[in-house]
């Protein structure tokens, strides 16, 4: 394809008028990640940044100045802050990825690149207290002119943290529906800030003292965390943020969480500046964005003159747009269909890629139920379960290499993977059955075992998800065969209303695993916030607070795969698939690649365009 029709001056509400956009809801498939072609690479086996220097650091490289790119993807923009509750959504951040700086980039291989554009330095000043000090570059901007600066960091750290929690007239903490202190910040959470205190020691310079060795620290203020501190004082009238601590005066606190809870829904120019190489020129609700050089930013502009971000609901549509070279790059949610038709575009000069993205469906047992309290079960169960039936049937369609997941902590394509499972999932109804015979059950006259008058009929509850509905259902006759009863839960509000109370027995779930392997211990730890299941092991608890303390990554690396063992031994949760990523760009626009975290914009600065 050696130009685009229809492109220079094309403007979004064009774009969004001739291809029907569509908002839509995201109730199935991956966001990001995978590999080249059909693919065999996880997200964290993708490649590196064009701007990656070789020596731990980025600079956006320099970059022929090109047109417009215009993309498409499946879900609007919403909000500039991501970092809020529910803010962090792919229409979110393909937007925030290139308006947004932050003090490091993640590469495509779950490492984290200083960015070398905005960080003097990031450096661990201390073990004992592990201190980590942050100095950015004199005279980095915000694109209205301010300077992008320690206040910055200092409110992403004291609203992540969760230590400023609402207090009643005694000075007590106000419980939360679960608890839990309430915090004025409604942030997603972040294990690291909550573990350390901030503090600006001059303009330039952030420094984090921690109450403990902390691994995955990197992490703490990545993926457009960092937001202007300037317009917080100018919306709220509170002079100074670093003034601001968690004991502060109610009042001002309230004021400051107000705004950053919810003041910056939607778009408005006058509050949401960019410190990216990129600034949000205009918003179009529901439909679209578009992105302009940000004239302010220090580093190498980027190639593409702006781009046009529009959430397009239908992949029939995108696939449309490709083939009338209206669009430059699309990523439609994950279809067997779409994939095939965006596969017949290839003699038209459009690429199509698909791997598998950092989603996996897992099936967790509740140990709180008496069934999954027997081992014998909860091994059966898993013997019986066909894992690469599931894949073949939900996967391989969409991509044709992809295979079941055999490990907790790793994906397939990092270093450290190992297929843990090799003998669970496997299909072998009568190896279940030995299984549960050897323990006391036996076959009832309705197929179905039985043991001291109990049925092993359990319940197997998901969201509404089509596709997670297919595998309950393929997991029903797999494990009929081997006389144990699978019923269908499908409830739409099972995730908000009943996953956090452990309201279920087994629990089907699709999970995107990040790169801070410290999250872990929020799901597997015995008083993990996010262990839903009442998993308990003290070899595990003890493997995953190295995984979160220590600092030698050869000793991380064995501690994790212990704890993969261990899991996949007690039987807790099985692995299934990785959900497929699919992409597809005109064969005149160079360096797409996706990253399986950051998603297909993480890089677009980057994007030579013809």
């Amino acid at each position: 394809m050696s130009g685009m029709k229809n492109l220079r001056g094309w403007s979004a509400g064009a774009a969004a008028l001739g291809l029907v956009l569509v908002l839509a809801a995201c109730t199935d498939g991956g966001n990001a990640g995978g590999s080249v072609g059909v693919g065999n690479e996880a997200p964290s086996g993708g490649p590196s940044p064009a701007g990656a220097n070789g020596d731990g650091t980025y600079n956006l490289p320099e970059v022929p100045a090109g047109p417009a790119i215009f993309l498409a993807h499946p879900s609007a923009y919403t909000a500039y802050n991501s970092t809020v509750v529910g803010g962090d959504t792919l229409g979110n951040t393909l937007v925030l990825n290139q308006a947004l700086a932050d003090p490091f980039v993640l590469d495509g291989n779950g490492a984290y690149l200083r960015n070398a554009d905005v960080m003097e330095s990031v450096d661990v000043t201390s073990e004992d207290p592990q201190v980590v000090t942050y100095r950015i570059k004199p005279d980095i901007m915000w694109s209205d002119g301010v300077l992008w600066d320690c206040d910055d960091f200092y409110l992403a750290w004291l609203a992540a943290s969760g230590k400023a929690v609402v207090r009643d007239s005694e000075g007590e903490p106000v419980m939360d529906p679960q608890g839990e202190p309430q915090p004025y910040f409604d942030a997603a959470r972040n294990p690291g800030a909550a573990r350390a205190t901030g503090e600006c020691t001059d303009n330039v310079t952030f420094v984090e003292t921690y109450d403990g060795p902390f691994a995955d620290w990197r992490g703490n203020y990545a993926q457009n965390a960092i937001l202007p501190a300037h317009v917080v004082e100018q919306q709220t009238g509170v002079p100074d943020v670093t003034q601001l601590t968690p004991d502060s005066d109610a009042d001002d606190l309230q004021r400051v969480a107000d705004f950053w809870n919810g003041g910056w829904n939607g778009y408005e120019e006058g509050i949401m500046p960019a410190s990216g190489p990129y600034r949000i020129d205009s918003r179009e609700p529901d439909r679209s964005v578009t992105l302009s050089r940000n004239e302010q930013w220090a580093g190498n502009p980027g190639g593409p003159e702006r781009m046009v971000l529009s959430s397009i609901a239908e992949g029939d549509a995108a696939v449309q747009g490709l083939a009338d070279q209206n669009l430059n790059v699309a990523v439609p949610r994950a279809d067997a269909v779409v994939a095939q038709r965006l596969r017949r575009l290839a003699d038209q000069g459009v690429v199509f890629e698909v791997g598998g993205g950092p989603t996996v469906e897992h099936l967790d047992l509740n140990f709180a139920n008496p069934l999954f309290q027997d081992p014998a079960v909860r091994r059966a169960l898993f013997q019986c379960i066909d894992r690469d039936d599931i894949t073949d049937t939900l996967a391989r369609p969409i991509d044709p290499q992809a295979q079941p997941v055999g490990s907790l902590t790793y994906l397939p394509g990092e270093p450290d993977y190992e297929d843990v499972y090799p003998d669970q999932g496997t299909g072998d109804a009568e190896a279940a059955k030995q299984t549960l015979e050897v323990a006391g059950w036996a076959l009832g006259p309705d197929n179905v075992y039985t043991k001291d008058g109990q049925r092993l009929s359990l319940q197997i509850s998901h969201a509404a998800a089509p596709r997670q509905a297919e595998i309950v259902e393929l997991m029903q006759l797999h494990c009929r065969e081997a006389g144990i009863e699978v019923i269908d839960d499908t409830d739409a509000g099972f995730l908000e209303e009943r996953l956090e109370r452990g309201d279920f027995e087994a629990a089907l779930l699709a999970t995107q695993r990040g790169p801070l392997k410290s999250s872990l211990a929020s799901r597997y730890q015995t008083n993990g916030e996010r262990n839903h299941q009442g998993y308990s092991d003290p070899e595990v608890d003890k493997a995953l607070e190295l995984v979160q303390t220590e600092g030698s990554e050869p000793a991380r690396g064995d501690a994790l795969s212990q704890t993969d063992r261990l899991i996949a031994e007690d039987h807790a949760s099985l692995p299934l698939f990785q959900v497929p990523d699919m992409w597809a760009y005109s064969d005149n626009v160079r360096g797409v690649h996706m990253n399986g975290w950051a998603g297909i914009t993480w890089n677009a600065a980057e994007w030579e365009v013809d």
